[in-house]
């Protein structure tokens, strides 16, 4: 494949700094936090209402419930993204959208469809309705809002398949956090050893079921980013989103109507292969990404920018774990951290390139062109500083 641009030298002066510190203007900041208070203000209401439900002690032990295993799961995902992490900002955007936005319309569109359809017929088809129907429908396009918004207007943080799958997981970990506080709290008024029971089925038997749903639609949007056939581009992420809502609907479906039996029968036939084929799709992905850092990086090996070593271990996730843990051993931490952004910078570099062989930004870009002039010179900083140790 032939590279579309060319790499200017380490020696010219880039017009972009990439510092180590990223830097944030105060709009920003300030549009930020006025988003934080409104997504605060609308999970204290869902919290408030889910108190109102089982009382305020219940609600407490729901809570922490709900809350203890979530760190464990955010480890688990945010270690799939091996190649370019997301920013932090982003990855605590889709967790809290999750738990706070989306919960409060699903809540809030779930309650009122419930007692329409319940008014209309009897409440046992209106709970069947709002699970089976409105749940899946109200909570997967809900918990998509966000990945949509990431999708569009974060093209260059937004790249594939593995990344569609971070911010998905981690927006469907959120919401599932506050929907278990409503769970947990209920079981715990309920008393009788209830919780404990609750707490096992839900935080170790069933606790990739929002994530798996919703990252059907990352999926979707990550296919969409890879592709360059327009078909693709549209049809993936409303493929993804309807099978999001399917899944959902069947995983409900299941435990509404069919009881005990079929829900562990739909458990062991469809959830559990499902989640497999996820982690298989999760290997390719990743496969795919090291391709994209290897062939993009290529350029640089052959000028003697990068050593073969660099370039090999840079271009694999088994190489990146082996040079993080070599620095630290032999550095320290300070090593150990010189690795990590040198790892994470060069995927930067690869991924820009490849965001410019799509045609996602022009070849004679002077903005792209000075970000990979200034993404050399940081790397040629951390290459000089690896190489002294």
């Amino acid at each position: 494949m032939t590279y579309p641009i060319q790499p200017p030298p380490v020696a010219q002066a880039p017009t972009i700094i990439v510092s180590r510190t990223p830097r944030v203007s105060a709009i920003k900041i300030a549009l930020a936090i006025l988003a934080a208070l409104i997504a605060l203000f609308l999970g204290l209401l869902v919290l408030i209402v889910i108190g109102f439900e089982t009382g305020p002690i219940a609600l407490l032990f729901g809570l922490i419930a709900a809350t203890i295993p979530v760190p464990l799961y955010i480890s688990l995902v945010l270690w799939i993204d091996r190649y370019e992490a997301e920013p932090l900002w982003m990855l605590a955007t889709a967790f809290f959208w999750g738990a706070l936005v989306a919960t409060f319309f699903a809540f809030l569109l779930n309650t009122t469809s419930q007692g329409v359809v319940g008014a209309l017929s009897n409440a046992n088809a209106g709970q069947a309705f709002a699970a089976v129907i409105s749940a899946p429908i109200v909570e997967e396009s809900g918990k998509a809002a966000i990945l949509f918004v990431f999708f569009f207007w974060k093209k260059d943080e937004f790249d594939g398949v593995v990344d569609g799958i971070v911010y998905a997981s981690l927006t469907a970990l959120g919401f599932a956090m506050t929907e278990n506080i409503l769970y947990y709290g209920k079981a715990a008024a309920a008393g009788h050893g209830a919780l404990p029971v609750l707490f096992v089925v839900r935080g170790f038997f069933a606790p990739f079921s929002h994530p798996l749903f919703t990252s059907m639609t990352g999926i979707g949007l990550g296919l969409a980013r890879q592709s360059r056939n327009m078909a693709v581009k549209v049809l993936t992420p409303i493929v993804g989103l309807s099978m999001a809502i399917f899944m959902h609907s069947i995983w409900n479906g299941s435990a509404i109507i069919g009881g005990g039996p079929v829900f562990i029968l739909t458990y062991i036939v469809v959830m559990v292969p499902a989640f497999l084929i996820m982690l298989v799709v999760i290997a390719f992905a990743l496969r795919r990404e090291g391709q994209v850092v290897r062939e993009y990086l290529v350029v640089d090996l052959n000028r003697g920018f990068f050593t073969r070593q660099e370039y090999d271990e840079v271009g694999s996730v088994i190489g990146r774990m082996g040079s993080s843990l070599r620095a630290l051993s032999q550095g320290g931490f300070k090593s150990w951290r010189a690795r990590k952004q040198f790892n994470q910078l060069a995927s930067e570099l690869a991924f820009l390139r490849n965001r410019v062989s799509r045609g996602v930004y022009g070849t004679q870009d002077e903005t792209v062109r000075a970000q990979e002039a200034a993404y050399l010179q940081a790397l040629q900083d951390l290459v000089t500083e690896l190489r002294r140790r």
